[in-house]
C-alpha cells in the first residue's frame, strides 16, 4: 500500500475480519514492520471496541457457505434459468466484501458516537501513545506503543539488526526519577516484539518521560547507564 487511505482501509478490513486467510496473514506480518499500519489497526480496534459489548455473537448455520457456493456454481451450468459466469460472480464477491466493509465501518462509526459510551471513549482514546527510535533521516530502528491505562509497553523492531555478542536495552528518563536513566530491561534477542508492564511507574510520569534504546554487551549494561549512541523517543498520542 502506498498511501494513508489504503493503509487505513486495509487496517479496517483486518479488524473487521473481511480479509481471507492469506490476506490476513500478510497484514499480520506487515504490521510487525510497518508502524503506520500497526497504528491504524490499533485505532480501528479502538473505534470498533463498542461492538464487543453491544453486539451479541451469532453463529451462522452449518453448511451456509457451502450452500451459497453451490448455488453460485449452479448458475454457471447449462440449463440453469439464468446463465452467469461463475468466475465473474466470485470476482464480484470480492467487490461486495469491500462494499460490506465500508458499510460496516460506517455503521460502527455511528455506533461509536451514540450514547454515554462516547464519553468513556473520549476519555480513553488519549491513553495510547507511540514513540519512534530514529536518528536523523535514517529508517527508525524501533518503535514503541504504550497503553497508559494498563501501563503496558510494547517495543517492535523496524530496521534493527541482530549483532553478535550484543543486545538492545530499554531505558526511561525523567526528572522525577533523578539524573540518571533507569533500565527497563532488554529487548528480546530474537527481535520479536517485547512487552513490559511498567506497573511501578505513574501514568502521568510515563506520558512525559523520555524513552531510550541502547546497544550493550550481551546481558546488558554493567555500568547501570546506557552506552553512548543511544536512541531516544518522546511519546505522542495515537488518537487524533
Amino acid at each position: 500500500m502506498s498511501n494513508g487511505d489504503d493503509i487505513d482501509g486495509l487496517a479496517g478490513e483486518y479488524v473487521l475480519g473481511t480479509l481471507d486467510t492469506v490476506e490476513r496473514a500478510t497484514v499480520a506480518a506487515r504490521r510487525q514492520r510497518e508502524p503506520a499500519l500497526d497504528a491504524a489497526i490499533l485505532e480501528w480496534e479502538r473505534r470498533l471496541a463498542p461492538l464487543d459489548t453491544t453486539t451479541r455473537a451469532v453463529e451462522p448455520p452449518g453448511g451456509l457457505l457451502t450452500a451459497i457456493e453451490s448455488k453460485i456454481d449452479a448458475l454457471g451450468k447449462p440449463g440453469a434459468a439464468t446463465v452467469v459466469d461463475a468466475t465473474d460472480w466470485r470476482r464480484r464477491a470480492t467487490l461486495w466484501k469491500r462494499t460490506a466493509f465500508a458499510a460496516s465501518a460506517a455503521a460502527a462509526g455511528l455506533l461509536a458516537i451514540v450514547g454515554t459510551r462516547e464519553m468513556t471513549y473520549r476519555a480513553q482514546q488519549e491513553q495510547t501513545f507511540v514513540g519512534v527510535f530514529a536518528q536523523d533521516d535514517i529508517l527508525p530502528k524501533f518503535y514503541l506503543t504504550i497503553d497508559l491505562t494498563t501501563r503496558t509497553l510494547t517495543v517492535r523492531p523496524i530496521d534493527a539488526q541482530r549483532q553478535a555478542g550484543k543486545t538492545y536495552q530499554l531505558w526511561i528518563a525523567s526528572e522525577q526519577l533523578g539524573a540518571a536513566p533507569r533500565s527497563l530491561g532488554l529487548v528480546d534477542d530474537t527481535l520479536a516484539p517485547t512487552t513490559k508492564v511498567l506497573s511501578e511507574y505513574d501514568p502521568a510520569l510515563l506520558q512525559r518521560a523520555t524513552f531510550g534504546v541502547s546497544i550493550e554487551q550481551a546481558g546488558g549494561s554493567t555500568s547501570g547507564r546506557p552506552s553512548p549512541g543511544a536512541l531516544h523517543a518522546k511519546l505522542l498520542p495515537v488518537a487524533k
